[in-house]
């Protein structure tokens, strides 16, 4: 039995899975919405079955792209269980989306009038024991003397509050553009692709953690991506679109040192 302190219970899946630790490549993928569970404890958060499926509660495909990617390029990643609408791991503590109580246009009930006490268990079962698993990871590989490059992984919904979004892909970032900029061309020269910058996000203080955190905080040579939803919904998008950057993410990489 799970108390207020201890949210989940012991049976529950682990809020942080790791593949390949030690993987030999240089880049280090995190996966801050790969999952949609949510706790036993909480219930559905109020939400039906077609709502917890949503865009809304986690980033469509990016799971299937990581797991590919980390085999193909025997990359570590770490990829977090738990749908973003119980507590956003790319979110600081202290913004309103960190546990939204309204996401797009949809209310959460569940997170709806939390004590800190809610907050706090919260923080506790799921957004501390995921990140302080990514500090070990690169503090070892710092230990080591291992350059680490970081990706974060990240899917976007076609249509956002009735407007469509034409782009199938775009690097994300904010003060070091370095890598999304080496990796720009390389997505162009791809054929058919509708390719964005910085859009439909970018990456700041406020809206993103892992990337401040990580690395702008620790001087990592970094990006974010963004892949539409449609495009890897099913396993042959997720294998074309891993196909793809396992192949553009070294290129770029190389272009930089």
């Amino acid at each position: 039995m799970n108390t207020e302190a201890s949210l989940l219970d012991s049976d529950e899946p682990s809020p942080v899975r790791v593949l390949r630790p030690d993987g030999a490549s240089p880049i280090f993928f995190v996966a801050d919405h790969a999952g949609r569970v949510i706790p036993r404890a909480l219930g559905t958060l109020g939400l039906d079955e077609t709502e917890r499926r949503r865009h809304i509660a986690w980033d469509i495909g990016i799971a299937g792209v990581t797991e590919r990617l980390s085999a193909a390029l025997d990359a570590t990643a770490v990829l977090q269980t738990y749908s973003r609408l119980v507590i956003d791991c790319n979110r600081p503590l202290h913004v309103a989306s960190s546990i939204p109580e309204i996401s797009e246009a949809t209310r959460i009930p569940g997170n709806s009038g939390l004590t800190p006490a809610q907050r706090a268990a919260r923080v506790r079962a799921i957004f501390q024991p995921y990140h302080q698993c990514v500090e070990r990871l690169l503090d070892a590989r710092a230990a080591a003397g291992r350059r680490t490059v970081l990706i974060s992984m990240h899917s976007f919904t076609p249509v956002f509050l009735g407007q469509a979004r034409a782009m199938h892909v775009a690097p994300l970032y904010g003060a070091d553009a370095r890598l999304a900029h080496a990796l720009l061309p390389l997505l162009r020269a791809e054929v058919g692709l509708v390719v964005g910058d910085n859009t439909p996000y970018s990456v700041t203080e406020e809206s993103d953690y892992a990337v401040p955190m990580y690395g702008i905080g620790r001087r990592l040579l970094h990006t974010a991506i963004e892949i539409r939803q449609d495009l890897i919904a099913d396993e042959a998008g997720q294998t074309e679109w891993a196909e793809r950057l396992g192949r553009l993410f070294p290129a770029a990489v190389a272009a930089v040192e």
